[in-house]
């Protein structure tokens, strides 16, 4: 699996972003998802998980009613991942990377994912 992430820039805060991340080969649809950022000077940090189905999604509590993960299997778009951002703070700005996990279920920690993206860049000013 190859995994490609895109949406990042620059914005104000108050502002929105929705940041995607296609998957090439064809275990996408059978396996976890999620979002991890990195800030400068930070550690990479669990940001958003979602389960294979797109029925199960887990935020973390920085960005609980701000965030939403979704995923598309294929049924519009072809095997991608997003992630909604709305209400932007400058604390948000960092790199922010699409990942895929072991199993099938949402995973929260970063050892339980095998795949990672490039990442994309997303700076709020403020």
């Amino acid at each position: 699996v190859q995994l490609q992430a895109s949406g990042g820039g620059l914005v104000q805060a108050g502002g929105s972003l929705r940041l995607s991340c296609v998957a090439s080969g064809r275990i996408f649809s059978n396996n976890g998802m999620g979002w991890f950022r990195q800030a400068p000077g930070k550690e990479r940090e669990f940001v958003a998980g979602v389960d294979w189905s797109g029925s199960n999604a887990n935020h973390a509590d920085p960005v609980k009613g701000r965030f939403t993960i979704s995923r598309d299997n294929g049924r519009v778009a072809k095997n991608t991942l997003y992630l909604q951002m709305n209400s932007l703070k400058s604390e948000d700005t960092a790199v922010y990377y699409c990942a895929a996990a072991r199993g099938a279920r949402v995973a929260t920690i970063a050892r339980e994912y095998t795949r990672w993206g490039q990442g994309t860049l997303v700076t709020v000013s403020s």
